[in-house]
């Protein structure tokens, strides 16, 4: 059996400015380069803008969604999983990713960076939760995914596969 590709959760809010959009859409980006599945909650914000990013570049996107309905999630994800869960789905976010990215958000973005260092997982966070304890701080989206995949692999003992451009 081959190793599966890394799995990196991105949190971030249901709603964004455009500033933290591009760096979610960013992300996503390189996600997708770095051959690693992007996991988030498949809605607005944050986790459509990497979503975009990640399948502008051909990469897959799992979104775990809060209803029981396929069709609300966001048009980027590769796979839609509906839960019920409201809320409650941030458990599942946070443990699908053998990494956590966090960009800004609010409440339920908080939840998810703590369930995340509950379940002790690495959290690198991009322009937001500094303070919280025991999380990486990243200045870019390159170095975000960067921490996220090394320490990923540093959790799980695998190593990335590179992804090849996608060709036009």
């Amino acid at each position: 059996m081959s190793p599966r590709p890394p799995q990196i959760s991105v949190a971030g809010g249901g709603t964004c400015s455009a500033r933290t959009a591009r760096l979610a859409e960013a992300v996503g980006r390189e996600l997708a380069a770095a051959g690693a599945i992007l996991v988030c909650g498949g809605l607005g914000g944050v986790m459509e803008a990497a979503a975009r990013g990640a399948a502008r570049r051909g990469g897959m996107v799992v979104g775990l969604l809060p209803t029981y309905r396929h069709a609300d999630g966001n048009a980027h994800l590769t796979v839609r999983l509906p839960t019920g869960l409201g809320h409650a789905r941030n458990m599942l976010v946070a443990a699908a990713g053998d990494a956590v990215i966090a960009l800004p958000g609010l409440h339920g973005t908080l939840a998810e960076v703590a369930l995340a260092r509950v379940l002790e997982r690495p959290v690198v966070v991009l322009g937001a939760w500094g303070d919280v304890p025991g999380v990486v701080r990243a200045r870019t989206p390159g170095a975000a995914v960067r921490q996220a995949l090394r320490l990923a692999r540093r959790a799980t003992g695998r190593r990335p596969r590179r992804r090849r451009a996608a060709t036009d």
